[in-house]
């Protein structure tokens, strides 16, 4: 149990039998009347925001969100299974708690996966990776580098939209958080 005044950004609190994360909290003292605090709270199941507030003082119930290091080793059906470093544990994800980042998934990369009592909750990738084209239409004479985009399929199976004169067997970069090419590699 914490009181609304040990909030931080990131704190992972057990409300109404669900999982929230602290997105962003603000102490309000107004001139008349009691202090309170307004937070910004996201599920992290379902990636919901709702704004709570909650009087000064009053007793949240955080929760303890266990964030390892694990690396991606295969995917066996339905779930993916990643290795502690630190004690070679394996465990199963499902394919549901990886969601979209699965797009971008190497065997033997290194990803954040945080679990509540043992139950996996979500997985963080870096912010970036290096992946290969596979296939991808040539480039025409006359394409330049200012030009159009055309799709490219990565060695995940992925398909970002990459700049005309990239070419099959390039290795591009590209960003976690919404599958933009970044660059080359």
């Amino acid at each position: 149990m914490a009181t609304t005044n040990d909030l931080k950004n990131g704190l992972v609190l057990n409300l109404d039998g669900g999982l929230w994360s602290v997105v962003e909290f603000q102490h309000v003292k107004p001139g008349k009347g009691g202090a309170f605090v307004r937070t910004t709270l996201k599920n992290v199941l379902s990636g919901k925001v709702v704004d709570k507030t909650f009087n000064a003082g009053t007793k949240v119930e955080t929760a303890t969100v266990d964030k390892r290091t694990m690396q991606y080793l295969y995917a066996d059906g339905d779930d993916f299974i990643f290795m502690d470093l630190d004690t070679y544990d394996q465990i199963p994800v499902p394919a549901a708690t990886v969601g979209d980042a699965a797009n971008y998934l190497l065997p033997e990369a290194e990803v954040i996966v945080a679990t509540h009592e043992g139950v996996p909750l979500y997985t963080e990738l870096p912010a970036s990776v290096v992946l290969e084209i596979t296939y991808t239409e040539p480039g025409l004479q006359g394409d330049r580098s200012t030009g159009g985009n055309k799709p490219a399929t990565l060695e995940t199976g992925a398909t970002v939209n990459v700049p005309l004169f990239i070419t099959t067997g390039e290795k591009i970069k590209v960003d976690t958080r919404d599958g933009r090419y970044l660059g080359r590699a």
